[in-house]
């Protein structure tokens, strides 16, 4: 090594290091090595673990990092003369985080671990000045990724706009076919000759059945519009619970019995009234039963209980517990399942149906059922240990809705 050599690894060493002493810049600069690589050269290979650290003297190198299968490799910033590359990883002892692939030829000064983590224990200006340009870098990714998760973000926003622009035209266009589809079918079905025949009179309710599932379904996607476009109101009016309850079930208790699940109703006379719009909550009770339903096997159990509650912000309400007896949901899905769309499991292994057997559906129930318990101030969320499809642990949705809904 030549004087040149020293004085053009000190002055190095004093661009990226200001605040070191002339000995300490010495002593490093005795410590290192000039290296030159031709471009795309790997200094760094992303998840290695190594033992190197550089300075860039001459060039540039590109810091990149996996960041999928879909979207691969992102550059997250160039790297310049001055510039430290790698030294996070010999501090934390861990792989490295990033790619550094030279973008052109390029001089780096290098220090093996040792070396490093001796000159850190000797020098506290090193350790504060890496400090420091690890925390700018750390402010730089943070706002680059905050800018990412913005525009991500509004292209999400734009295409769940579109989704649901185009879920309510469709809708609108099945409704009137599908309308005048059961205004015949009924028709149909008083004629005398379609009575006095046993298999076209089932043929005739097989349409029927059909005909009113996808009423239903088309109902979902025009409740689930305006939860997306904020257009739901609030009508209410005093309402008992045990009214909400039972009309809920009106429509399920046949499904229940079909597969044998028995619905108990546990209602406290102490549940107070509450002002809400019965359609609305009805509704939402609804769509959970059928849930609750839906992931209960043949003859298993369903809890329907009432009761008053102090809510969160010390408001008089009322709360209903539905508790099944069936396969149970997994802490990852707890939030999830009231997302639009959102389906628990692989879809293409789902029975059809609406209450058959983990049956398929469009994944809308929950996600209106929350719409419309937020609308009312309330809140909705579900409680279970796990999934489990031998000791069937169950699952327990709350929704709670204070006295006076607020205004909307």
């Amino acid at each position: 090594m030549n004087e040149k050599d020293i004085f053009d690894k000190v002055s190095l060493l004093r661009l990226a290091f200001a605040g070191l002493k002339e000995d300490e810049l010495q002593e490093m600069a005795s410590l290192t090595r000039l290296c030159t690589y031709e471009p795309g050269h790997i200094l760094c290979h992303e998840g290695a673990f190594e033992e190197i650290f550089y300075i860039i003297a001459e060039g540039e190198a590109v810091i990149t990092k996996n960041i999928g299968d879909d979207e691969g490799a992102r550059v997250l910033r160039t790297a310049l003369p001055g510039d430290l590359v790698g030294e996070m990883a010999l501090i934390q002892n861990a792989p490295r985080a990033a790619t550094v692939t030279a973008a052109q030829k390029i001089t780096v000064l290098e220090m093996g671990k040792h070396d490093f983590e001796t000159m850190l224990s000797r020098s506290p200006v090193m350790a504060i000045d890496i400090i420091r340009i690890t925390l700018d870098r750390m402010r730089a990714n943070d706002q680059m990724a905050i800018k990412d998760l913005q525009r991500t973000n509004k292209v999400l926003q734009q295409l769940d706009r579109n989704k649901l622009e185009f879920i309510q035209v469709t809708a609108h266009e099945l409704r009137t076919p599908l309308t005048v589809l059961k205004g015949y079918v009924n028709m149909l079905n008083t004629l005398p000759g379609i009575k006095e025949n046993p298999s076209t009179a089932d043929i005739v309710q097989g349409i029927i059945k059909g005909a009113n599932r996808m009423h239903e379904v088309v109902n979902m996607m025009l409740d689930v519009t305006k939860l997306g476009s904020e257009t739901m109101k609030v009508i209410p009016s005093l309402v008992l619970v045990k009214n909400v309850i039972n009309d809920a079930l009106a429509d399920l208790l046949s499904s229940a019995a079909e597969r044998n699940i028995k619905i108990h109703i546990e209602y406290n006379e102490h549940t107070p009234m509450i002002h809400a719009d019965p359609s609305l909550v009805q509704k939402a009770l609804y769509h959970v039963c059928v849930n609750a339903i839906k992931y209960t096997p043949d003859g298993g159990d369903i809890i329907i209980s009432s009761s008053a509650v102090d809510m969160e912000n010390g408001e008089a309400g009322a709360q209903i517990n539905v508790k099944d007896s069936g396969i149970g949901l997994d802490a990852e899905h707890h939030e999830l399942i009231f997302e639009k769309f959102y389906q628990v499991g692989d879809v293409a292994v789902h029975s059809s149906g609406k209450t058959s057997f983990k049956g398929g559906g469009p994944g809308l129930g929950l996600a209106i059922a929350r719409g419309m318990i937020n609308a009312h101030g309330g809140k909705i969320w579900v409680e279970s240990s796990g999934h489990d499809e031998v000791k069937f642990p169950g699952c327990t949705f709350y929704i709670q809705l204070p006295v006076h809904p607020k205004q909307t």
